[in-house]
């Protein structure tokens, strides 16, 4: 296998990092417990690879998914990729739009749910910044809307180090996943962070994705969602299993834990 593709990356970075299942599962709970109905157009910003998009639409017949991301190249993989497992009904029903998430319009149908996930509002690094992203999506969003963001935290995310877990790939060999935390600043709030990827015979991507984010703090998060008008902004705690590891279940708490390292999901509702 190649390892200086874009395509090679993008599909690393699938496998390694999300998993579109598990985040449309809790979309759909929380929306269908608030509402008593599922949603039916997802909008996913900072889209990337798209795989949200494509399991959105695989759900239900009738849902509709836009993918946003300003980078064209990022765009183009997800057309390609992601798309290829639908059908020809399903690929009808996702629409790309390139374009800055702080001002790009969606044309109709109006999305119910927008997500931002895998941390990558935090490219917006001023309050300023954040705030107008909040504002603009809460303008968009219709009353019965959903804002869906995620969070990590604790002494650990602090940390210069690296983490690394060992990821199954059906397609071809497995393979080690590295995450880097290579810089911050505790006056800004400024992280650098990597990831790359590594193999068995000895061949590498380094560095195959790079993000120069702010942490964002709940707190934070939460008076910015609050000033951007939204009338119920709730957390999303993630439990442990009897081994003391991340069971991947989230729910509605008013007290997170002092963990080491936690990850959450934030729901606004305008």
């Amino acid at each position: 296998m190649s390892r200086d593709s874009d395509r090679d990356r993008f599909r690393l970075y699938r496998l390694a990092v999300q998993n579109p299942v598990a985040e449309i599962d809790f979309v759909d709970r929380i929306f269908h417990q608030r509402h008593g109905r599922p949603a039916r157009v997802l909008r996913e910003d900072f889209c990337g690879t798209a795989a949200v998009c494509a399991e959105w639409v695989r759900r239900r017949p009738d849902n509709h998914a836009w993918g946003v991301d300003l980078d064209p190249k990022a765009l183009g993989l997800g057309r390609t990729d992601a798309l290829q497992t639908l059908n020809t009904d399903e690929r009808a029903r996702v629409t790309f739009i390139e374009g800055d998430v702080l001002s790009v319009e969606t044309p109709t149908p109006t999305p119910e749910i927008v997500l931002a996930l895998n941390f990558s509002y935090w490219l917006l690094h001023t309050r300023t910044a954040l705030l107008a992203y909040f504002e603009h999506v809460r303008e968009m969003l219709p009353e019965t809307g959903f804002l869906v963001l995620d969070a990590h935290g604790g002494p650990e995310s602090l940390r210069l180090d690296s983490e690394t877990r060992r990821i199954h790939d059906p397609l071809g060999e497995d393979f080690d996943y590295v995450w880097e935390r290579a810089d911050h600043d505790p006056i800004s709030g400024r992280q650098v962070c990597h990831i790359h990827f590594r193999f068995d015979d000895g061949s590498s991507l380094e560095r195959a994705f790079s993000y120069d984010w702010r942490l964002w703090t709940l707190p934070e998060i939460r008076e910015l969602l609050d000033a951007a008008g939204f009338s119920r902004v709730q957390v999303y705690w993630q439990g442990w299993d009897a081994h003391d590891e991340p069971d991947g279940h989230f729910v509605p708490v008013e007290r997170g834990e002092p963990d080491e390292a936690w990850i959450a999901y934030i729901s606004a509702e305008p």
